[in-house]
C-alpha cells in the first residue's frame, strides 16, 4: 500500500501541468456573406477566403502553418520516392474527427478523389493513383515527376489536401456535408444560417492541442460602417477590411487596434472579352490606356491609408518565381492618346466594372479613373458567392477588378488565371500555355524560374492584366482579445491558428 501511495506522488510530481478548459467567446464580423460551400473542402476556389472557415473546422494532410508552408498536420511525415515518382503519408495516429471517428487512408484517398475545386484537373491529370498502402499510411503516386506537386498539394493553392469523413459523408451526402458538416479541426460546427453567422466551439480532441476559446463565431456584416459600430459597442471582437475614412476613425478610437496583414494578395483588372476580336480590349492599347489611367499611389492611400504598395506585377513580389514589374505611370495625356490611335478618340462604353465584393469602393474608384480617360464602365455590386459562381463559370463581362491571396508560388498563380483550364482564365494564349506546361516539367530550378519569368513577362508585355498594388489588408482588433493571431500563418489574411489564440482575462 505504501509502495502504490508512493509511486502515485511520483507520477503526480512529474506530471505536466494540466491544460485549462477553453474558455469564452470570441466573435468576427466578417467582410463578406459566407457561402455554404466554404464549409466543404471539396469546393474550394482559387482564393484565401475559404481557409478562413476551413482552418477551424476541417484539417489537412499538410497544410501552411507558422513557419513552414508545408507543415504536417494530420500525416506526421511524409518521404519522396529518388525518382520522384511516389509521396508516402504517414498519417497522426490519435487524429479523430468530430464524431470519434479515426482519420484513415481512405479517407484522405476519398477527400482527394472528391475534390473539384481550384486546380482539380491539373492534380488529377498528374496523379496516377492515390493507394492506401495500411490504415495509416497513404501513397500518392505521379505519372511523371512533377516539382510543384506538394505546393498544389499541400499548400492553400487548393484544398485537396484537407480531409473529410469517407463514411459520414457517404451517409448525409454533399448537400447534407454542408449543412452540418464534421471535420478534423480545432473547432466543431454548433450551428450556420448561410449568409448570416456560423457558430462554433472547441473540440477538446483536437490532436495539436486544446483550444484557448471555448467557442468561435463568424458573423456575416458586409457593410464597412456596421462592422466598424459593431466593434465599437463590443458587440464583436474582430472585424476584417476597413478602408478609408472608416479605417482612419477605428485608428483614432481608444481601446481598439487597427491592423494591416500582408497576404500574398495582388488586385488587378482582367478584361474577359480580350480574346474577342470585336472587342476594345483585344487591342493592347486598349489595355495600356486602362492601366495608364490609374493612379495607383492615390487609390493605396484612399482604401489602405498608404499600407498597400503599388505594382505592374499580376503576381505578389513575396512568392516564390515571383518577378517584379514597374507600375505603369500614371498618365491620363497617354491614355487618351493610346485610345485614340486604336480607332476611339472620344472613348468607348466598356460596359460594367464589377469588384470582387466587398471590394466595391476600389471598384467605384476605379471606374472614376477610367472614366476621365475615356473608358466608361458602370459598377456593379454583387454577392461574392455569386460572383465567384459566375466568374469561375465565365458569366462575367465587361471589366473584372480580381483578387488572389491563396499561398503558393508563381506557377499556381499563375495556373488559376493565364493557364489553359485556370479556374478564372479568360481565354487560352498557347505559347504562354506551351510555356506553363514545360515548366510544370522542368526539374532544374534555375530553368523552371526561367520559364516562370518568361510567362510573366509574356502577360507584363501584352497587358493581359492591369494590376493596381500588393494588398495590404486592414482589419481591427476589439480589447477583449490578447492575441488575434496576425500574420502567423504565411499567406493566410485572417486570425490564426484559431487553436492558438487567446482573450484576456477579466
Amino acid at each position: 500500500m505504501r509502495r502504490f501511495a508512493l509511486a502515485l506522488a511520483m507520477i503526480a510530481a512529474t506530471a505536466g501541468p494540466v491544460a485549462a478548459a477553453p474558455e469564452g467567446t470570441l466573435t468576427w464580423g466578417v467582410h463578406v456573406t459566407l457561402a455554404a460551400r466554404w464549409l466543404d473542402p471539396a469546393e474550394t476556389e482559387a482564393l484565401i477566403t475559404p481557409f478562413m472557415v476551413l482552418y477551424a473546422i476541417h484539417d489537412a494532410v499538410v497544410k501552411p502553418m507558422p513557419g513552414n508552408n508545408n507543415t504536417p498536420s494530420l500525416a506526421e511525415s511524409w518521404t519522396v520516392s529518388k525518382d520522384g515518382l511516389s509521396y508516402d503519408f504517414v498519417l497522426r495516429k490519435g487524429a479523430r474527427f468530430h464524431n470519434g471517428d479515426p482519420v484513415t487512408g481512405e479517407d484522405v484517398k476519398f477527400s482527394f478523389d472528391r475534390y473539384k475545386g481550384a486546380s482539380a484537373k491539373l492534380l488529377k491529370d498528374r496523379v496516377k493513383d492515390v493507394q492506401i498502402v495500411d490504415p495509416g499510411r497513404v501513397r500518392i503516386t505521379l505519372k511523371e515527376p512533377w516539382p510543384d506537386f506538394m505546393t498544389f498539394y499541400g499548400t492553400s493553392a487548393t484544398g485537396a489536401a484537407w480531409v473529410v469523413p469517407k463514411k459520414y459523408v457517404e451517409k448525409v451526402g454533399d448537400d447534407g456535408f454542408k449543412k452540418a458538416p464534421i471535420g478534423a479541426g480545432p473547432y466543431k460546427v454548433v450551428s450556420f444560417q448561410p449568409g448570416i453567422e456560423l457558430v462554433m466551439e472547441a473540440f477538446e480532441g483536437y490532436w495539436r492541442k486544446q483550444p484557448n476559446v471555448k467557442r468561435l463565431v463568424f458573423r456575416s456584416l458586409p457593410e464597412e460602417t456596421t462592422r466598424a459600430a459593431a466593434l465599437k459597442k463590443g458587440d464583436v471582437d474582430i472585424v476584417y477590411l476597413l478602408s478609408g475614412p472608416v479605417a482612419e476613425d477605428v485608428k483614432r478610437t481608444q481601446g481598439l487596434k487597427l491592423v494591416a496583414a500582408q497576404p500574398p494578395g495582388v488586385f488587378w483588372l482582367d478584361f474577359p472579352e480580350q480574346f474577342e476580336q470585336k472587342s476594345p480590349w483585344h487591342d493592347r492599347r486598349v489595355r495600356l490606356a486602362a492601366s495608364h489611367a490609374l493612379d495607383r499611389q492615390a487609390l493605396n492611400q484612399a482604401e489602405t491609408l498608404g499600407f498597400s504598395k503599388p505594382t505592374g506585377s499580376l503576381l505578389h513580389g513575396s512568392l516564390e518565381f515571383s518577378k517584379s514589374f514597374p507600375p505603369h505611370a500614371y498618365d491620363l495625356s497617354r491614355a487618351k492618346q493610346l485610345l485614340a490611335e486604336a480607332g476611339y478618340p472620344n472613348g468607348f462604353d466598356a460596359g460594367d466594372l464589377t469588384p470582387l465584393p466587398p471590394y466595391n469602393t476600389l471598384g467605384e474608384a476605379v471606374s472614376g479613373y477610367l472614366q476621365q480617360a475615356g473608358i466608361r464602365t458602370r459598377p456593379r455590386a454583387m454577392e461574392r458567392a455569386t460572383f465567384l459562381t459566375e466568374w469561375r463559370e465565365k458569366r462575367i463581362k465587361g471589366v473584372i477588378l480580381g483578387v488572389a491571396g491563396a499561398a503558393g508560388n508563381a506557377a499556381t498563380r499563375l495556373e488559376a488565371y493565364v493557364a489553359r483550364n485556370g479556374i478564372y482564365a479568360a481565354g487560352v494564349m498557347p505559347d504562354v500555355d506551351d510555356l506553363f506546361q514545360r515548366q510544370a516539367r522542368e526539374l532544374d530550378r534555375k530553368k523552371r524560374e526561367a520559364l516562370l519569368h518568361q510567362i510573366q513577362q509574356a502577360i507584363y508585355d501584352r497587358v493581359t492584366h492591369v494590376p493596381v498594388y500588393e494588398l495590404a489588408f486592414l482589419w481591427a482588433v476589439g480589447p477583449r482579445v490578447e492575441d488575434p493571431g496576425v500574420d502567423k500563418i504565411k499567406g493566410f489574411a485572417y486570425s490564426g491558428p484559431y487553436e492558438d489564440l487567446k482573450l484576456r482575462k477579466p
